[in-house]
């Protein structure tokens, strides 16, 4: 029998935690207002009853000469922030997933410094990039930009790199902050990229950007290559004097379990609303992709004075809340079951008045989240542009291959990169590819149409050579 805990002696452990490791107060005090809404009953469901469909949202394309122009005249006041937390843990890796090859020897974080430096020299803006770090990411992150050949550095001394704040996991049984002696580092976890907020104003980077004529953000997910600072998308930020600006693109049915944008029933503000947010019972509801038609690319436009003012004197959002459940260690699939408390950054959506959305080609939202994702943007199918952005082949016409990889065989990087010795085959003109077991590829291999492949259980296939599939 778990002996029971009372909500304040839990909230007191987390707190005497979260100070003991040097965390500011505005951490503690977001943490705190979490840890408070899941003792009092975890995550708030957002019922279909509370929401009305979004309707029509503008399309990117509308006005969008005329908006680049604008974008383009107030280019020195735009940053570009990249959330940088990942590690990559789903595919095996144990360093940022920002390090991982994506073009022959190029990085994703190597690419969004390329395209930060062809920004900087087409337009002559300062563009500061800054990578929101988590303490999982960081080390290996400042590493990767010291042993960069050609020195990056912002203007007005901001630094390239912050870092999020990190929270203790909680046991599932009792709430109480987790331990793991052997593995301390094992016992926190990132808040979830709300903690964006929170975070540039706690290291003082929020005030610089205002002080230094930064007046506006682009924040992205560093694996999505897809997100660039459009001109025209900032240019509708700007000439709509707007605190918020989502990018949202059309929910299909590979996407009808993911997050999904709503408009509040009684105020009419957008919201966005996640699978946990979803009560069990509407859960066809929330897939039905009719009613709920777009889905945030979590690429999103900020007016950072906004944002200033609406973290007031606490220093945080109040973000609707997403408890996950995970294993106290990752790899250990028999560890302890606790809670991480997140929030997610796109959520804000809902707490500023005037916030809109745009709809964006689906090329905005590209993220590499499986192997699969890897093969595609690493093959012909994709290409790099003369800003060094990477885009699907012209002839694709917007729409990537469906690749699908047997995850017992390449779900895990060193798994996938000894089946493709020699790099990705040719995808430029495959439909979709679906490999089936234990199937390595040769040099010179080109997939054109829909090829699935397999290989029968316990034995190994090795594809010939300058093979065209389907054969």
């Amino acid at each position: 029998m778990i002996p029971s805990t009372s909500p304040s002696a839990v909230i007191e452990a987390a707190v005497r935690k979260m100070a003991a490791d040097g965390a500011d107060d505005a951490a503690i005090a977001a943490f705190g207002a979490n840890l408070a809404r899941h003792l009092a009953g975890g995550n708030a469901f957002l019922p279909e009853a509370s929401l009305a469909e979004v309707g029509g949202i503008p399309r990117a394309d509308e006005d969008a000469e005329e908006l680049a122009e604008t974008g383009r005249a107030h280019a020195g006041e735009l940053a570009i922030v990249k959330l940088n937390g990942g590690l990559g843990t789903g595919m095996g890796l144990a360093k940022a997933k920002s390090l991982l090859r994506v073009r022959g020897e190029l990085t994703f974080l190597e690419l969004i410094l390329r395209q930060v430096e062809s920004l900087r020299g087409k337009t002559g803006g300062g563009f500061p990039l800054l990578l929101m770090d988590s303490f999982s990411t960081d080390e290996d992150t400042l590493a990767a930009l010291a042993a960069r050949e050609k020195p990056f550095r912002n203007p007005a001394g901001i630094p390239a790199t912050f870092r999020q704040h990190r929270v203790p996991k909680l046991m599932a049984d009792t709430n109480l902050p987790a331990g793991s002696p052997a593995s301390p580092g094992d016992e926190w976890c990132p808040p979830g990229h709300g903690d964006l907020y929170c975070a540039l104003a706690a290291t003082g980077i929020l005030r610089k950007l205002l002080d230094n004529g930064f007046r506006y953000a682009f924040v992205s997910n560093a694996d999505n290559l897809g997100a660039t600072a459009d001109p025209a998308l900032f240019g509708r930020m700007v000439a709509r004097h707007l605190p918020f600006l989502m990018e949202a693109t059309r929910r299909t049915a590979a996407d009808r379990k993911g997050g999904h944008l709503a408009r509040d029933r009684k105020t009419g503000r957008l919201v966005l609303r996640e699978s946990a947010q979803c009560p069990p019972e509407e859960a066809e509801a929330f897939q039905d992709i009719a009613r709920h038609a777009y889905f945030n690319t979590n690429n999103v436009w900020l007016d950072l004075g906004a944002v200033e003012e609406a973290l007031g004197d606490r220093g945080f959002l109040h973000l609707p809340l997403i408890a996950n459940r995970k294993r106290l260690r990752p790899r250990e699939p028999d560890s302890p079951e606790v809670f991480q408390l997140e929030n997610a950054f796109g959520a804000a959506i809902g707490l500023f008045g005037g916030a809109e959305a745009v709809e964006v080609p689906r090329s905005r939202f590209s993220p590499v989240k499986t192997t699969g994702d890897l093969l595609t943007v690493r093959s012909d199918a994709c290409e790099l542009d003369g800003m060094n952005r990477l885009r699907l082949a012209e002839c694709r016409r917007g729409v990537p291959p469906r690749v699908s990889l047997d995850p017992a065989h390449f779900a895990m990087l060193d798994d996938f990169e000894a089946r493709f010795p020699a790099g990705a085959p040719s995808l430029i003109a495959c439909t979709s590819l679906t490999v089936q077991g234990d199937v390595t590829f040769a040099p010179g291999i080109r997939c054109e149409g829909e090829v699935s492949l397999s290989a029968p259980p316990g034995q190994k296939v090795r594809l010939p050579a300058n093979a065209l599939l389907p054969v």
